[in-house]
């Protein structure tokens, strides 16, 4: 079944996977695919595309030059990262220029994405870049990610960039083609390729049908494509083992497309929604649970519990008074200020707190419901 192709798409991210471009057994690069995509990328970008590409592979690349005198640890992980980074920067210089193009390395951290105003400066350097008709390569910071600050997958971040870019699709190369009902090696697996939108019978599809993928198999890219429909970007997942993957993905090949969601996000409730890191939740009764689904702001009087250790900014789950997630939002005090004030009236939080300009734990303009 075709559902759609590129041609239809200005601006594309595109995301390689370890597993396709580094050998598991040998920990090489895989010279001969990573020429033939750059050879793919050139095509689509002589079409007038857009191009980004998320590449994984630099751990992979640099494993077998870390000394190993313990188990395997986050910074084996780092080391070899750092290793890997340089050779994997450089094979994908060498083969974009035999294409006649120019690559530019950036290095992502989730904080990158989750920090506004870095988010912001990330989005204008590759919108330069792209101005300038260079392929921007993207990777996570694994070197100075911790395990608690990263994304742990480039599913995720493929998606963040995607929402950040305003770009048009995301396209997820894979060892699979798409999505399936349940395990793609099953005799009655029943490949899907059309969702029109993310529910929890699809999430429990990706839960059933987890492949060898990478570090977070089919339910990641499912996560992704959360982030990435909500902001107005369609999601391909297409399998990388063909001999020309977009060439394939162009001429109908099998696929799952994931649609837009029609009513995307503004730029900035799209970067809230697709936070990957909430610092901290709160609880609300009824009251103040039924005000933020019809579009109101969360005032303290509604609040009866706040969990965490978070600052002005920082992103905090909504939960309802059964412990449910309805949203997501912006704090608009720091986790101290929030516990004194819970429960209490408006008019009241002045003489809490002190002098100084009072509003909404969270602004309607920082919220976004998930309901």
């Amino acid at each position: 079944m075709v559902v759609d192709t590129l041609s239809s798409y200005k601006r594309i991210v595109v995301k390689v996977g370890s597993s396709l471009l580094v050998d598991g057994e040998q920990h090489q690069l895989k010279t001969s695919f990573l020429q033939m995509l750059a050879a793919e990328l050139a095509a689509l970008r002589d079409r007038h595309h857009d191009i980004i590409l998320v590449s994984s592979g630099a751990i992979a690349l640099g494993r077998d030059q870390i000394a190993l005198s313990s188990r395997w640890q986050l910074r084996h992980a780092q080391a070899a990262a750092a290793v890997g980074q340089i050779a994997l920067a450089g094979a994908w210089t060498d083969a974009l220029k035999k294409q006649g193009l120019v690559a530019a390395q950036i290095l992502l951290t989730m904080d990158d994405t989750e920090n506004r105003r870095r988010y912001l400066n990330a989005r204008d350097t590759l919108g330069t870049l792209l101005e300038s008709h260079i392929i921007p390569i993207i990777n996570e910071n694994d070197t100075v990610a911790t395990e608690e600050i990263r994304f742990g997958d480039n599913d995720r971040l493929a998606a963040r960039v995607a929402a950040m870019m305003e770009a048009d699709l995301l396209v997820l190369l894979s060892d699979v083609d798409g999505l399936y009902d349940r395990p793609p090696h099953h005799q009655n697996a029943q490949h899907i390729p059309l969702v029109e939108s993310i529910t929890k019978d699809v999430q429990c599809m990706a839960g059933a049908s987890q492949s060898g993928l990478g570090s977070g198999g089919m339910m990641t890219k499912i996560d992704a494509g959360v982030i990435a429909t909500s902001s107005g970007c369609a999601m391909i997942i297409a399998s990388g083992l063909m001999p020309q993957p977009l060439s394939y993905l162009q001429q109908g090949g099998q696929h799952t497309l994931f649609l837009p969601q029609t009513d995307a996000l503004s730029a900035r409730h799209a970067w809230i929604l697709g936070s990957l890191r909430q610092h901290g939740w709160i609880k609300m009764d009824q009251g103040a649970s039924d005000a933020i689904i019809q579009g109101r702001s969360l005032l303290a009087v509604g609040v009866t519990e706040v969990n965490g250790d978070f600052e002005r900014g920082d992103s905090i789950r909504l939960l309802g008074p059964e412990g449910q997630l309805l949203a997501v939002g912006l704090a608009g005090y720091d986790a101290d200020d929030m516990r004194r004030i819970m429960g209490k009236q408006s008019q009241d939080i002045e003489t809490i707190l002190g002098p100084g300009e009072r509003g909404a734990l969270v602004h309607r303009d920082h919220l976004v419901c998930k309901v």
